[in-house]
């Protein structure tokens, strides 16, 4: 299921890596959990939220957390307070039948070359990913003023790469006004197969897709094909733990400060959990 969420994560940067674009773009995003496995495993995690004892020792866990000496601890500590803060959200809501914990939208600020993510709903809400032309990605956590390291993949010598097929079809439709081309993309890696449909437009000449499929992702592989042709606006795509859709709901061309696409002043750095 981990593995589910942090597809999302992956699909962050789409179109960020644009030439000149500068402006906000809105995604939505749905997910439909079909293994068997995994719908069980949320089921019975939904159980366990909903006994009484799991119940009492949440609010025993939130009556300390509020407790002065341990906010003091915490605010000296703010590694162990994402944590104890992750682990309460996830205790909550991460376990929900239907997808409680599997975002439901994400905006990107886009500035030439720089760009922000912001992450909306399930376990990922709130995430801030910060994309800075020539530095590493970064997540940034305004709650707790801290921010974390992604890893940057490289790809190793004797590191297998995915086989991707790509195949580029007549079908076309509009999405937002623009034109897009239906892909089909087959990719295997490790013995597991991710199929997308993929509709990209050429007529949004701002961005670069072809710098977006030189990015890799922190296990040192290609995001996406060079073989597309412009700029994805919706993706749909099947794997062995369920069915996601994303489409882009808005484009605007606006101006995006400078201040977004910095580490506020004071944040400290912590290693990000998960990763």
């Amino acid at each position: 299921m981990k593995k589910f969420v942090m597809f999302f994560v992956l699909l962050a940067p789409i179109g960020l890596r644009a030439q000149t674009f500068e402006g906000t773009i809105r995604w939505s995003m749905t997910m439909e959990i079909t293994d068997p496995a995994a719908k069980a495993q949320m089921a019975q995690a939904q159980q366990q939220l909903n006994d009484p004892a799991t119940q009492a020792k949440m609010k025993e866990m939130e009556a300390k957390m509020n407790d002065p000496e341990m906010k003091k601890m915490m605010e000296q500590n703010p590694q162990m307070k994402a944590a104890m803060e992750a682990a309460m959200k996830s205790a909550k809501g991460g376990g929900a039948p239907g997808g409680g914990m599997m975002p439901t939208g994400m905006t990107l600020k886009v500035k030439g070359s720089n760009s922000v993510t912001l992450m909306e709903g399930g376990m990922t809400n709130g995430m801030e990913i910060l994309h800075v032309s020539g530095k590493p990605s970064v997540r940034i956590n305004r709650a707790d003023k801290t921010y974390s390291t992604l890893p940057e993949g490289q790809p190793g010598a004797n590191q297998s790469q995915p086989q991707v097929n790509v195949t580029k079809t007549s079908e076309t439709m509009k999405i937002l006004g623009y034109t897009c081309t239906k892909y089909l993309v087959e990719m295997t890696d490790r013995g597991q197969t991710v199929k997308q449909t993929m509709w990209a437009t050429t007529e949004i000449k701002d961005m670069d897709m072809k710098a977006l499929a030189r990015q890799r992702n922190a296990q040192g592989q290609p995001l996406f094909s060079d073989k597309i042709e412009g700029i994805p606006l919706k993706i749909e795509a099947t794997m062995p733990q369920g069915n996601m859709v994303m489409e882009v709901k808005e484009i605007n061309r606006e101006k995006i400060s400078d201040s977004e696409f910095i580490i506020p002043a004071g944040f400290k750095e912590v290693k990000m959990n998960g990763f």
